[in-house]
């Protein structure tokens, strides 16, 4: 991915607060909250460019069967199809646009038609325009009928579209619930934090646990201590369950990238503004 100026920008904000956080307070409760915002204004230029390639992306194909639809009733009068994509490219595709132009270019300039889609499958960049130019080379190689092929083709974009966008309103209510749950899950664990291992501290049974965790033989494990896998677990499970709903939504791993930072970044900031509030577990004994 090439950074661009937002990328610069977002990098440049997180370090500045990062380097005033180590400077000023590392030690503090603020600490950790301060470094989370920095991490967050760090990773929200690439996320902002993840929505808008995925946007654009849906853009193009929805265009697409626009320009396949022109191309095969335009085909169906007779007019070949490499003067058709000529008469076409200076019609407004949105995002489309570029590509149909160099297409039409690289074939006045007597590339063949074959190549030139080729070059414009790779370049759009999207799974199900490529499949639709590889039936439409393979038709035009073997001399079958164009125009059926092209309604064809529309039919199959149009039809994937729909599906698409079928599955993600059915599963709407699958991804509400998703953020429910873990919401849920970050207000048990914080209930677990600064109830539970407070009323804990006093059992001399820590002792154990305390060893076993690694905070050092025979010490007792304070709930401070003890409350630090939580978080870990909560931005562990944010992550997971945002790849997840991503998935199910959409379904690409990609498209839960956007999930995955939500719900990490709210896991995070609650955890921490929490503890930066309320202060560290403070033992019930």
């Amino acid at each position: 991915m090439k950074l661009t100026k937002p990328h610069w920008i977002g990098i440049s904000f997180s370090s500045i607060i990062l380097v005033l956080d180590l400077i000023f307070f590392i030690g503090d409760d603020i600490f950790l909250f301060l470094f989370g915002i920095a991490v967050a204004i760090f990773f929200l230029p690439f996320l902002l460019a993840i929505l808008v390639e995925s946007s654009r992306e849906r853009e193009k194909n929805e265009m697409f069967l626009e320009f396949s639809r022109n191309l095969a009733e335009s085909v169906k009068t007779g007019t070949p199809i490499s003067t058709s994509i000529n008469n076409m490219k200076d019609k407004n595709f949105g995002s489309l646009s570029p590509h149909i132009k160099k297409l039409a270019n690289q074939i006045s300039l007597g590339i063949p038609l074959s190549r030139a889609f080729e070059t414009f499958s790779i370049e759009v960049e999207s799974n199900t325009i490529k499949r639709a130019i590889s039936s439409i080379r393979d038709a035009e190689s073997a001399g079958g009928e164009i125009d059926m092929i092209l309604d064809s083709v529309a039919s199959s974009v149009n039809q994937i579209e729909k599906l698409k966008k079928e599955r993600k309103s059915a599963i709407y209510s699958l991804v509400v619930q998703g953020y429910i749950i873990f919401l849920i899950f970050v207000g048990i664990m914080l209930i677990m934090e600064f109830k539970i291992l407070p009323l804990t501290s006093g059992i001399s049974s820590l002792e154990g646990i305390g060893s076993f965790g690694g905070f050092g033989s025979g010490a007792v494990a304070t709930p401070e201590q003890l409350a630090r896998p939580f978080l870990y677990l909560l931005l562990i499970q944010g992550i997971c369950a945002g790849l997840t709903i991503g998935k199910l939504s959409e379904g690409t791993i990609k498209a839960g990238i956007k999930h995955s930072f939500v719900l990490t970044f709210l896991a995070f900031i609650i955890s921490t503004g929490t503890k930066l509030f309320l202060g560290p577990p403070v033992p019930a004994f």
